[in-house]
């Protein structure tokens, strides 16, 4: 797959009729898409930033569901999650317990249906797929970059409004001359694959994926020595304990939230508790789905030199 584009590393999935139909696809077609979607006695979706396309039985996209476009079988959609486990479902309990895999160029698949009964369940019924595409934009961060190197911020902004871009450029900046550590819980943001990550997150960036974010930063803090650690989608009082902790040591954190204005994101016990501590220096809105990446406004805790 090297070299390949992110649509190619998705075709390379699909069961072989369907393959044919999605590379029929005008190239024009593909710019800005975000999404392909997959959903049994349904269709296949294209999203984009500002609509949603459906594929036809010829390749073509058109804006209205109807009569004439590719329905999905139920044999389809485990065709695809077989490719997914390399042919071995039983080897990949793990993504199948968590409902998503990562593929070539960043592309995360998530997987919905039924789970197993028992301990440990997992996926055994598959009735939609998303293969949601990685993008990293340079040079979507470098105001952020440029107003608050060796400061720690929170990231703030609401669905599809380019938080984990933003983070993920900004880990890439700073990790390529300093010492970085990446907590990427899910894999949304390095998206290992075989040890490897597909996105850039810095030279000189250590990634600690596969357990908490509380975890991982109080880890990073007795191991690795970081300057910095990033982090997505602060959600938790003990998330918030773990980077007073770290800033406590010295430590600069950059992390998201999710919320549009700043009522929004204190109303959230662990946000709140942030701010109270003295280890945030601004929190950063942006300016939504609309026009993602942009900064709307910088609402200042602690004055910045």
């Amino acid at each position: 797959m090297s070299g390949s584009t992110s649509y190619e590393a998705i075709l390379n999935y699909m069961p072989e009729k369907l393959r044919e139909v999605l590379s029929a696809v005008d190239h024009e077609k593909l710019s800005g898409l975000m999404e392909v979607r997959i959903r049994v006695g349904s269709g296949v979706y294209f999203v984009y930033p500002d609509k949603i396309s459906y594929l036809m039985k010829n390749g073509e996209l058109c804006s209205v569901y109807g009569g004439s476009v590719y329905n999905i079988t139920s044999s389809a959609i485990r065709s695809i999650v077989e490719r997914l486990c390399h042919y071995s479902i039983h080897s990949c309990e793990k993504q199948l317990s968590e409902g998503f895999f990562v593929i070539e160029n960043g592309v995360r698949v998530g997987v919905s249906g039924g789970y197993s009964m028992g301990v440990s369940p997992v996926l055994n019924e598959f009735t939609s797929l998303n293969f949601r595409i990685s993008r990293a934009v340079k040079g979507c961060a470098d105001e952020i970059f440029s107003r608050f190197y060796d400061k720690s911020i929170i990231i703030c902004g609401g669905v599809n409004s380019g938080k984990t871009t933003v983070l993920r450029e900004l880990c890439r900046l700073t990790g390529s001359f300093r010492k970085v550590t990446l907590i990427d819980e899910r894999n949304e943001i390095s998206c290992l694959l075989n040890g490897i990550p597909q996105n850039d997150v810095g030279i000189m960036t250590d990634i600690i994926g596969n357990c908490s974010r509380s975890e991982g930063i109080l880890n990073a803090i007795r191991t690795l020595s970081p300057d910095y650690i990033f982090c997505d989608e602060i959600a938790s009082i003990s998330d918030a304990e773990a980077i007073i902790s770290g800033s406590g040591c010295g430590v600069k954190f950059v992390v998201t939230a999710h919320g549009n204005t700043y009522d929004e994101v204190i109303k959230r016990n662990e946000i709140a508790r942030l701010i109270s501590s003295g280890s945030v220096d601004s929190l950063v809105f942006l300016s939504g789905a609309s026009a993602p990446s942009v900064v709307r406004e910088v609402r200042r805790i602690k004055s910045v030199d």
